[in-house]
C-alpha cells in the first residue's frame, strides 16, 4: 500500500476498538516478509479466541473500500462510474431533476476525457430514465438527436474496439513468438498491418485513443521487423499526442511510460545516447500513488542510464550506477512486473560478467532461469540462457555447458525459429580448445569475423545483438582483448 493509502485506511478505520482486523493488520504491516501460514499462527498466538478468516475477509474488503473512496478524488475514471451509481440511487428515490442533472454532468466530463464507455452507459441511462417518465419536456426532435449521440459514440467505441484488437494480437505475437526474424515470419504480420490501414484509412473519426493505438501498432510493428529508425518518429509521435493531451491520461499512464519506453529502445538501437537523457527526465518526473507502478518506472530510468555505459563496456560506471539505485530498486525487485524483473536481472548479470564477477553473474540468471517457470514464456528469456552459456563457459563448467546447449537446441526446434547469433554461440562455447597460437588465433578470428559481418547486418539478427553484443565476447576470447575495449571500439567506430 502507498503512504496515503495507509493514512486513508487509519483515519477510515477506529484504532482505539482493538478489533481483530485492524490487530491483523498491525501483524502484516509489521513484517513485510511474513508468509500467510506465519501470519495465521501468529494472529492464532495473539488473539486465540478471533477468527483468522473472519478476520481477513473484513480487513480484504475494509482495504479495498478505502483504495475506492481515493481513487475517486485522483481518477477521472473511477470519479465517473461512481456518479453514474449515484444518478441511478437519485432516481429510485424519485429525486428525478437531481439525476437527470448528475448523468448530464458525466456525460460532460465523459466527453472532456474521452471516456466513451462512461457515455455511453449514461446517455442510454438518461433515455430509460426519461422513457420511465414518459418522456417529460422532450420532443421527438430531442430524442433523435440522443438516439443519434449514442449511435455516435457506439461508432467510436467500436473503432477503438477493433484497433485495440489488432494491437493486442500484434503484441501476441511479438511476446509469445518473439520478433520477426525473417522475410516469412514479416510477411505473416501483413494482415494485421493491411487490417490496421484498412481501419485508420476508412474512418473519419479524430480522438486520442484511436491516434495512440494507431501509433503504438505502427512502433510496435515496425520494432518487430527491426525498422527502428521508422519506430522512433512513430514513438516520438505518441510523445508528443500524449504530451498534448495530459488531461486524458490513465492513471498510472501506463501508456505515456509506453511511448517513452518506445522512444528510449530505437535511439538505443540508434546509438544515439545523448537524445535519449531528455526523455529520462520525463520519466523521473512521473510519480504516482501506484508504488509498483513507480518502482518499474525507476527500473527503466535505471536501464536507459546503465545502457551508455554498458554498451561502451564501461563496466566501472556500471557498478557505481548499480550502487547508487540498491535502495531504491535492487531492494524492491519483488515490485517489477515479471519482463521488467527478467530484463533487469539479465543486465544485472552483464554487469557483473564485465566486472569478471562470474558467480554473482551466474546468481543473478539463476533467480530467473530456476525460480519461476512463467519466465520462460517472455523472448527475453532465450537471450538470458545464451548469456548464462557465456558465464557457464568462463567457469570452465563444460558439464553444464553440453547440458544447457542440449536443452536450447530442443526449445529452439520447439519453437521453429533461430537466430543465426544463437548457433555461434552455442557452436563458439562448445568448442573444448582454442588454437595457442596468435597466428592461428588471428585466422580463426577472421573467418568467424566475416560470418559476424553479415549477421551484423541482417535487420532480425539485430533484435538479439541490440540486447549484448555477442559477437564482441566471442572476438575478446578469440583475440585475448578485453571485452571493456572491443565493445568501446565498436560503438566509437559506429560513431
Amino acid at each position: 500500500m502507498t503512504k496515503p493509502e495507509k493514512k486513508a485506511f487509519r483515519i477510515a478505520t477506529d484504532s482505539s476498538d482493538g478489533a481483530y482486523y485492524l490487530q491483523l493488520y498491525d501483524l502484516i504491516d509489521s513484517n513485510k516478509e511474513i508468509t500467510s501460514e506465519q501470519l495465521k499462527e501468529e494472529f492464532s498466538i495473539k488473539l486465540p479466541k478471533a477468527s483468522f478468516d473472519t478476520s481477513a475477509t473484513h480487513l480484504y474488503k475494509t482495504l479495498l473500500n478505502t483504495m475506492l473512496d481515493l481513487r475517486k478524488d485522483q481518477d477521472s475514471y473511477y470519479s465517473l462510474f461512481d456518479m453514474i451509481l449515484k444518478a441511478r440511487i437519485l432516481f429510485e428515490k424519485s429525486l428525478y431533476q437531481e439525476c437527470f442533472d448528475t448523468l448530464k454532468k458525466v456525460k460532460k466530463n465523459a466527453t472532456k476525457y474521452e471516456n466513451y464507455y462512461a457515455l455511453l452507459i449514461s446517455s442510454r441511462l438518461e433515455l430509460e430514465y426519461q422513457l420511465a417518465l414518459n418522456f417529460p419536456g422532450l420532443d421527438e426532435k430531442d430524442l433523435l438527436h440522443k438516439h443519434f449521440k449514442v449511435s455516435e459514440t457506439l461508432r467510436i467505441i467500436q473503432k477503438i474496439h477493433q484497433q485495440s484488437a489488432l494491437y493486442e494480437l500484434l503484441k501476441y505475437r511479438m511476446l509469445h513468438r518473439g520478433n520477426a526474424r525473417s522475410e516469412k515470419q514479416k510477411t505473416e504480420l501483413n494482415d494485421l498491418v493491411v487490417s490496421e490501414m484498412s481501419i485508420v484509412s476508412s474512418s473519419n473519426i479524430q480522438n486520442f485513443e484511436i491516434s495512440k493505438l494507431h501509433q503504438l501498432f505502427q512502433a510496435n510493428y515496425l520494432i518487430s521487423v527491426g525498422d527502428y529508425k521508422s519506430a522512433f518518429h512513430s514513438f516520438n509521435e505518441l510523445n508528443n499526442l500524449h504530451e498534448a493531451n495530459k488531461h486524458l491520461w490513465s492513471n498510472p499512464p501506463i501508456y505515456y511510460v509506453l511511448s517513452i519506453e518506445g522512444v528510449l529502445d530505437s535511439l538505443r538501437s540508434l546509438r544515439e545516447y545523448k537524445g535519449m537523457s531528455h526523455f529520462v527526465q520525463q520519466l523521473e518526473k512521473i510519480d504516482t500513488p501506484f508504488l509498483s507502478f513507480n518502482t518499474n518506472v525507476v527500473c527503466l530510468i535505471f536501464l536507459y542510464e546503465l545502457f551508455p555505459f554498458l554498451d561502451r563496456g564501461d563496466f566501472g560506471s556500471c557498478e557505481q550506477l548499480m550502487k547508487k539505485y540498491d535502495a531504491k530498486l535492487l531492494k524492491k525487485v519483488q515490485l517489477l512486473s515479471l519482463a521488467r524483473n527478467a530484463e533487469l536481472h539479465l543486465y544485472l548479470a552483464l554487469i557483473y560478467f564485465g566486472l569478471r564477477d562470474f558467480q554473482k553473474a551466474k546468481k543473478c540468471l539463476s533467480k530467473i532461469i530456476f525460480t519461476n517457470r512463467d519466465y520462460s514464456y517472455l523472448p527475453v528469456f532465450r537471450t538470458i540462457r545464451l548469456v548464462n552459456l557465456m558465464i557457464l563457459y568462463e567457469l570452465k563448467d563444460t558439464e553444464f555447458i553440453k547440458y544447457e546447449s542440449r536443452s536450447i537446441k530442443r526449445d529452439i526446434n520447439a519453437a521453429g525459429k533461430e537466430y543465426k547469433i544463437e548457433k555461434k554461440i552455442i557452436s563458439f562455447v562448445n568448442k573444448t580448445n582454442l588454437p595457442v597460437s596468435i597466428v592461428k588465433r588471428k585466422r580463426l578470428w577472421e573467418n568467424l569475423k566475416k560470418d559476424f559481418e553479415i549477421i551484423n547486418h541482417d535487420v532480425y539478427e539485430q533484435q538479439t545483438l541490440r540486447l549484448f553484443d555477442f559477437s564482441a565476447w566471442i572476438e575478446s576470447k578469440v583475440r585475448r582483448i578485453p571485452l571493456a575495449e572491443i565493445l568501446n571500439n565498436r560503438v566509437s567506430q559506429e560513431h
